[in-house]
């Protein structure tokens, strides 16, 4: 789970023509600009394109960050360089708008509004921006719904994690975001469901996480040395006997699949992951009426620096609750004694 998209007010000497592009364009990073994705950079100068088109001119090598290849979530600092080559900007009416569905969908899932930041409760299933197979996502949704505003992802979720999902509406907003995320002062929890009986109490995971790329483009990610710095905290709230047990994560760094994957380094899998989880397993659950991966963002907090304390937590949707109450009911169903008091799948 990779935390921030990094984004700022753009610069009048990005504003693109209407027309098709044919020239290489060269940008130099500003102060106010330090510290955003390549990625959000690009896309924001190329205008109406997809952003899956973003990433493939990224991946192929023909963005260059100071004369070199980077990748799509690339850092930049202050008068970096930016290399971005000719690719044809489409008139709006080209690349479409999200459904009527998909807007309302996301209209309703919004569970906080104040001046700085929206909050959603994701529906799992949805992605929270367009690429890697997908025209439109959360972001471009909201975008349709309300397009005098300038909202910009303040981190990521899975397409088939649900849970809260911060967007900021304002540039200052999303630094502050972000920087607390760099910092560590920013608390993300998750509920999720783990195969067999946890029997390692309140256990901090400290495993380095590598992400690798198979042949057919398919991400993966490993529990390596080599790997980037990955702490997750997790906490058994409820114990179903040897099947399975609900617990809380609190994510202290933001990897990509980092809950799932340190879940299966620890020998119990997230249910329902078909990629990092236990084929016997996800059957079972399946038949329990678990027909996605069990893994939800239910609280978000931090305080601003400006004074303030932040926080939201959405309930397990009911899909989740159900396959809960489910196992709830079987034989040998078991809870720990600080679940039982502190139960949050309700």
């Amino acid at each position: 789970m990779s935390y921030a998209e990094v984004d700022v007010s753009e610069p009048q000497s990005t504003e693109i023509p209407p027309a098709a592009r044919s020239e290489v364009r060269h940008f130099e990073v500003s102060d106010e600009e330090a510290g955003q994705r390549l990625d959000n950079f690009v896309h924001k100068r190329l205008g109406d394109i997809p952003r899956s088109r973003v990433y493939r001119v990224i991946r192929k090598g023909e963005v260059r960050v100071n004369g070199h290849r980077a990748g799509p979530d690339t850092r930049l600092q202050a008068h970096d360089k930016i290399r971005i080559p000719p690719v044809r900007v489409q008139p709006p009416q080209e690349v479409g708008r999200p459904s009527a569905d998909l807007q309302e969908t996301i209209r309703r899932a919004i569970v906080h509004e104040d001046e700085k930041l929206l909050v959603l409760d994701k529906p799992s299933g949805i992605a929270v921006h367009g690429g890697s197979g997908v025209s439109f996502g959360v972001i471009e949704a909201l975008r349709a719904l309300r397009p005098e505003e300038s909202f910009e992802l303040a981190h990521r979720l899975d397409r088939d994690t649900s849970g809260c999902l911060l967007i900021a509406r304002t540039p200052s907003a999303l630094r502050t975001v972000h920087a607390l995320l760099r910092e560590g002062s920013f608390e993300k929890r998750y509920l999720t469901l783990l195969g067999g009986q946890w029997d390692l109490g309140k256990k901090r995971i400290d495993v380095p996480l590598r992400t690798d790329t198979r042949v057919n483009g398919e991400r993966t990610v490993k529990a390596d040395a080599s790997g980037k710095p990955s702490v997750s905290e997790f906490r058994p709230v409820q114990f179903f006997g040897k099947r399975a047990t609900l617990m809380e994560v609190d994510l202290l760094t933001g990897r990509t699949h980092q809950i799932r994957v340190h879940a299966q380094h620890a020998g119990h899998p997230v249910a329902g992951d078909a990629k990092y989880g236990d084929e016997t397993l996800n059957e079972t659950m399946k038949g329990l009426g678990l027909n996605r991966m069990f893994l939800h963002a239910h609280s978000v907090s931090f305080e601003w620096p400006q004074g303030g304390q932040f926080s939201v937590n959405t309930p397990l949707p009911p899909d989740l609750a159900r396959v809960i109450d489910k196992l709830g009911d079987l034989p040998k169903a078991k809870r720990s004694p600080q679940g039982a008091a502190r139960r949050r799948a309700k």
